[in-house]
């Protein structure tokens, strides 16, 4: 039954390029809160899956949805939703010292869907440096909002050494998962 459900949904999305991309936009930011709720515990942080999510999204979906996906990820999670990493959510983690990573991500899903519609799936090393240059732009954003909250000369120490070997090994992950979720999301 459910199956039928999906299938009659793809299919009448398969006819409207308006309702496929908001399929796509919905599933993507859901996929993400999904993700970001998975923590790898380390020594000195945990690791989520959510910039995971964000680089297969961009990488999957394009600029256009996968730009509004991370919108639409950022606003639910500012509605309350707890879609951010550990189920915290409200506009206060927005304004907070992460806060920068998740507005950064909707810059590293427009930088990532530009390098996917652009043809990068088809070379790794292109997607390698695409998710690599992503992920530092997204850094960018948090360690500038991070500023604000941490002593000065510890902003590296505290939002981008503890994190740089775990989003190295997303980066290459999702470089190794692209194409499957590609397939994926083409098929909504």
């Amino acid at each position: 039954m459910m199956y039928a459900q999906l299938s009659a949904t793809k299919q009448w999305a398969a006819k409207n390029k308006t309702a496929s991309f908001i399929l796509q936009t919905v599933i993507g930011a859901n996929l993400v809160a999904l993700l970001a709720q998975i923590a790898i515990p380390t020594p000195f942080v945990h690791i989520s899956g959510q910039s995971l999510g964000v680089l297969l999204l961009g990488f999957a979906l394009g600029r256009n949805a996968a730009v509004a996906a991370m919108l639409l990820y950022l606003l639910e999670g500012a509605m309350g939703l707890p879609v951010f990493a550990g189920g915290r959510a409200g506009v206060g983690v927005l304004m907070g010292a992460s806060g920068g990573y998740l507005i950064g991500f909707v810059a590293m899903a427009a930088i990532l869907g530009m390098a996917s519609d652009k043809g990068c799936l088809k070379s790794v090393w292109q997607s390698v440096a695409a998710a690599i240059v992503a992920t530092a732009v997204m850094y960018a954003f948090g360690l500038l909002q991070l500023s604000f909250f941490v002593p000065q000369g510890t902003v590296l120490q505290n939002g981008l050494i503890p994190f740089i070997l775990g989003d190295l090994i997303k980066a290459c992950l999702a470089c190794g998962l692209v194409m499957p979720a590609y397939r994926f999301f083409q098929k909504l």
